[in-house]
């Protein structure tokens, strides 16, 4: 029976932590705090609370795993906590349990292009903010490892979806002339991608991004047409995303030449289950 360790076992990661316990992989998470390990209780399989960059405490972590996957999250910390978690926090997985398999999961928001440009794991990935910079290392730490990096677009799923909530809550903006391209992922697209990219041991930078990119203005128009909803109204640029401020089009066909295939080809094939949710 393989083994796998998924290190973050939040949104994303307790979906893919399901999923490899569906497929017969003896499966273990690792979140921050007590809370959260009473949270996950009703779960199938163990999770446990503990810091990944404490050697200490992840060497109590009994036998060999043929997988670990680092898919912790930033919270809402700066480069700091960007930091502890992805580059301490890889250090000591693969120094510990020295798997078959590695798996980092970054960002799309690595890739700075500003143009519409669509890119593909080839393009350049230069990110301007400091946070983008450590994310950067961290992938590189991977790659040299012989690993694997998901690259995933902007999350979204039951009981999460900023673009959902703030068009509901009338709090939406259409930034500038609306131009800059948005590329999404359904939490169960990007769980499905791990699982695929883990269970090959494939090598190497995947996007994990769905279909159907839209420019942020043709977004709300659609958004609008479903509800009956008036446009947002246009407003300035946001320039202070943790991330950085990007437009392109964000390439899958790498992921999907894995055998991947997205649930959710676009965001608005899952409106119906977000409403829902």
């Amino acid at each position: 029976m393989p083994r796998v360790l998924i290190a973050g076992c939040g949104f994303v990661g307790a979906a893919a932590a399901r999923l490899f316990h569906s497929a017969g992989w003896a499966t273990t998470g690792i979140v921050r705090s007590p809370e959260t390990v009473a949270e996950l209780g009703v779960e199938p399989f163990p999770v446990v609370a503990m810091d990944i960059a404490d050697v200490h405490a992840l060497a109590r972590l009994e036998g060999k795993f043929d997988v670990v996957i680092n898919c912790v999250s930033s919270g809402k910390g700066g480069a700091e906590a960007y930091q502890l978690a992805y580059i301490e926090g890889s250090k000591r997985l693969l120094e510990v349990f020295r798997p078959k398999h590695f798996v980092f999961t970054s960002s799309t928001s690595v890739y700075a292009q500003n143009d519409g440009s669509l890119v593909t794991e080839e393009s350049l990935a230069e990110p301007e903010r400091e946070t983008g910079l450590i994310l950067r290392e961290a992938e590189e730490l991977t790659l040299g490892q012989g690993g694997a990096v998901a690259r995933l677009a902007g999350i979204y799923g039951p009981h999460r979806s900023v673009l959902l909530r703030k068009f509901l809550d009338s709090t939406a903006i259409i930034e500038g002339d609306g131009a800059r391209w948005i590329n999404q992922i359904h939490r169960d697209d990007a769980a499905a991608a791990l699982f695929q990219i883990a269970s090959l041991g494939a090598p190497g930078i995947f996007n994990v991004s769905d279909d159907t990119p839209f420019t942020q203005r043709d977004f709300y128009v659609k958004m609008s047409a479903c509800f009956q909803k008036p446009l947002p109204p246009e407003g300035p640029v946001d320039v202070n995303r943790k991330r950085g401020v990007t437009s392109k089009r964000v390439s899958n066909a790498k992921l999907k030449a894995l055998g991947w295939v997205p649930r959710y080809p676009s965001y608005f094939d899952a409106l119906d289950d977000l409403v829902r949710a």
